[in-house]
């Protein structure tokens, strides 16, 4: 992957980055709408129908039939395959309950959990700031979920795990590219949930309405281009230039919760959400001195 130093470049991978924000949100807000009515493992079968598809396509063009399997480790593949189909379903588990805004606050703890899995995984050393920010991004995670209490959602647990799990497929993801492309990384984890949520998602498949299937045509193309988007804004800009962007996801939820279902997030919730934003920011601005200084 190309090292942006075009203003050009910078500022179109700013706006792709920005643009996958907008579909991510639009994608969870459709499969809120469609949790309520449909399963789950229906809802995450549709998207993978879109996803893998895509990343099927992609691969193909790249490698062709021959090559695209090619893998010098199919254990590891295999895995990030399975971490991820886990982590859609309880994703989606989660968005039956908790609101947008609450769901976006959890999920942007996924930079500090980045940190923390890279340790053992990939050998990282981590300095005393950026454990602070680990332990920072938990303590707000706590606020937002209120173990305990009367408030707390079980929804928030679900959508907890799946962060957890999405951050250790992220790293996987890093160790994976290290000996295979970026297209058999794809195909694995498009062909594992296509297979995998297919055949479960089809016994529990019940005919949506009219109205339901305009909600997954939303689904399926904006799982689709949010992810092509992520593809095309580091191939224009670093990554430690369009993190902070992804913060974004966090206002446009909470707009999005209240639009479609008349949820804001709660103060509590959002104290909780500037705790975990201003942890991740640390690990943004630690990594780029880091950066810096090579």
């Amino acid at each position: 992957m190309k090292t942006a130093s075009n203003p050009a470049d910078i500022s179109r991978g700013i706006l792709f980055t920005i643009a996958s924000i907008i579909l991510f949100g639009l994608q969870d807000a459709a499969a809120k709408i469609l949790v309520q009515d449909y399963a789950v493992v229906q809802v995450a079968m549709l998207r993978f129908w879109a996803f893998g598809g895509f990343a099927i396509f992609l691969a193909l063009s790249q490698h062709g039939v021959r090559g695209v399997f090619a893998t010098r480790r199919p254990g590891l593949q295999v895995a990030r395959g399975v971490i991820f189909l886990a982590d859609l379903l309880l994703f989606a588990t989660g968005l039956r309950t908790l609101p947008l805004g609450e769901a976006a606050a959890i999920t942007l703890l996924f930079p500090v959990l980045v940190t923390m899995f890279a340790i053992p995984i990939l050998g990282e050393k981590v300095g005393a700031l950026r454990w602070f920010a680990v332990v920072m991004g938990f303590v707000g995670v706590l606020i937002v979920l209120r173990p305990g209490l009367a408030v707390f959602d079980i929804g928030a647990l679900y959508i907890f795990v799946a962060t957890v799990l999405f951050a250790l497929y992220a790293v996987l993801t890093r160790k994976a590219a290290l000996v295979d492309s970026t297209a058999t990384c794809m195909i694995y984890v498009g062909v594992i949930g296509l297979v995998g949520s297919s055949a479960v998602g089809l016994f529990y498949w019940q005919a949506p309405t009219l109205s339901a299937w305009g909600y997954i045509a939303l689904l399926m193309v904006s799982t689709t281009l949010a992810n092509y988007f992520v593809m095309r804004a580091l191939a224009c800009a670093p990554a430690s230039v369009v993190q902070p962007f992804n913060y974004l996801l966090l206002p446009w939820a909470i707009f999005l919760g209240f639009l479609f279902f008349g949820q804001l997030i709660d103060f509590v919730a959002l104290v909780g959400a500037v705790i975990i934003v201003s942890a991740g920011l640390m690990v943004w601005l630690r990594e780029r001195g880091t950066a810096g200084s090579q």
